[in-house]
């Protein structure tokens, strides 16, 4: 690693480390319908539960355009910031309404999250992008997983209070708090603060070149000169206009269409089922009465993700043939894993299941991030990260108001939680159509090829059979 950018990755992994490591929110729900915040189950569910979704659809795009224009670094302090009046609410907050801010500055630190990712490569290179891409999400998911233990160890081993736990949440909050403001602020950004070379360009291009699907090559645009752009009155009317025209390039690739419509579709189940996979944990097994052990499931879970996901890049797959029916296969995978956590009422296999589900989308998600990334230039892929995002979040909220929210339907947990396991059977129909469209217009393309190669070789045979041999002169 260069001495230039070691400095910064390892704050950052410090700061996402530590901003993860939170004991308390496997039992986010036990302690709010506990003794100590006293709420009712719909009040969690139907009124408080949902306006992190719509807080964190608001602020996506705003905040997606903030990260880049205040490049990066404001950014991540107003995360740490976040964070820390997130947990000192859960630690102080009572009332319906104070929880309900406070799940508004969890909405924040999750719209954020954007600079976390981002902030690395505007001080590194792209040949080491997959590589500090590798550090940052593995700090995340390590410290997600430590967490999980840290609190499932104290409530089953030393039988700590709830509250304690977020109280060692709130503080590490504090200390992931101190990390931002130490990182430099970097001299350019994606699209307000662009500082590139050709040579810089030239790099990220030759990356993506080693894509596998070369049909299916977005141009990475580049720019006339070295000279830095300042950001002024112009800058974000010329700044849109460039992301309208590269989503239009972007979304006309069909391969790219494919993943980023499964990855907003998922992502929007998957977020539907973790924020409120604790409350049928609840319902069928209440804290109050028995022991609970959910740490243990999101550490497992977190770690079998991560497994999952490291071994996308040991196998050797043509995701952009097969790709569209690997995504209907593991979404049967995962329909069947929430429609077992609905009908079976039992804890165990129901931990099982949400394992199983939350594995799984992991390993697709990996695959997806990685064909999506591979076509396109690193200023492209902060947009259809962005784009998916917000359609997910957007359908999510809809799904929120009709089914979750007390102003629409404000289902109970069971049924919410059979509408999302056929929610997802559909995903896995539609691409069940699209994969074997792809496979078999392969199979046609790689028949047509062949005929017209054999056709080729026996009019070349043909024509060397015609040509007479000229006589051998020199006998005569």
């Amino acid at each position: 690693m260069s001495e230039t950018w070691l400095c910064p990755t390892v704050l950052l992994c410090v700061y996402g480390f530590f901003s993860s490591l939170r004991p308390s929110e496997p039992f986010l729900t036990a302690f709010l319908m506990g003794p100590d915040k006293n709420l009712t189950e719909r009040e969690v569910v139907n009124e408080i539960y949902p306006l992190w979704t719509y807080s964190y659809l608001i602020l996506l795009f705003p905040v997606f355009l903030a990260t880049d224009y205040l490049r990066y670094k404001p950014v991540l302090i107003l995360q740490a910031t976040s964070y820390v009046i997130t947990y000192v609410m859960l630690v102080k907050a009572q009332g319906v309404l104070a929880i309900q801010l406070l799940e508004f500055f969890f909405g924040m630190a999750t719209a954020t999250e954007i600079a976390y990712y981002s902030y690395i490569y505007s001080v590194v290179e792209p040949s080491s992008y997959q590589k500090v891409t590798g550090f940052c999400r593995s700090v995340t998911l390590l410290g997600s997983a430590v967490g999980s233990l840290i609190g499932q160890i104290l409530v089953s081993a030393a039988h700590v209070p709830l509250l304690t736990l977020s109280i060692i949440t709130l503080s590490s909050s504090c200390l992931a708090f101190l990390a931002p403001w130490f990182l430099p602020m970097p001299s350019k950004s994606l699209f307000f603060h662009q500082s590139e070379s050709r040579s810089w360009d030239k790099k990220a291009q030759e990356l993506a070149d080693k894509s596998e699907d070369y049909e299916c090559k977005v141009p990475l645009g580049v720019t006339e000169g070295t000279k830095e752009k300042h950001a002024g009155a112009g800058s974000l009317v010329e700044v849109l206009k460039t992301l309208g025209a590269d989503f239009v390039k972007c979304y006309s690739c069909h391969t790219l269409l494919a993943w980023s419509v499964w990855w907003a579709l998922s992502t929007c189940g998957y977020f539907q089922v973790v924020n409120y996979t604790q409350v049928l944990w609840e319902k069928i097994l209440p804290s109050k009465n028995f022991e609970i052990y959910n740490g243990y499931v999101e550490t497992v879970s977190t770690l079998l993700g991560a497994l999952a996901a490291f071994s996308v890049g040991l196998v050797n797959v043509s995701w952009a043939v097969w790709g569209e029916l690997a995504l209907c296969i593991f979404s049967i995978v995962i329909a069947v894993a929430v429609y077992v956590m609905d009908t079976v009422r039992n804890i165990w296999v129901c931990y099982t299941s949400y394992v199983i589900f939350r594995s799984s989308y992991m390993l697709l998600i990996t695959i997806a991030t990685f064909q999506i990334a591979t076509n396109l230039s690193m200023k492209r892929y902060a947009l259809v990260f962005g784009v998916n995002t917000f359609v997910a979040l957007l359908l999510q909220t809809l799904l929120t108001v009709i089914v979750v929210d007390s102003a629409g339907l404000g289902l109970d947990i069971f049924p919410q939680f059979l509408i999302y396991g056929s929610y997802f059977a559909a995903i896995a129909v539609i691409f069940l159509i699209a994969g074997l469209y792809k496979v078999s217009t392969h199979r046609s393309a790689a028949a047509t090829a062949g005929v017209h190669t054999e056709s080729a070789d026996s009019e070349t045979d043909s024509s060397s059979a015609e040509t007479p041999i000229p006589k051998d002169n020199s006998m005569n």
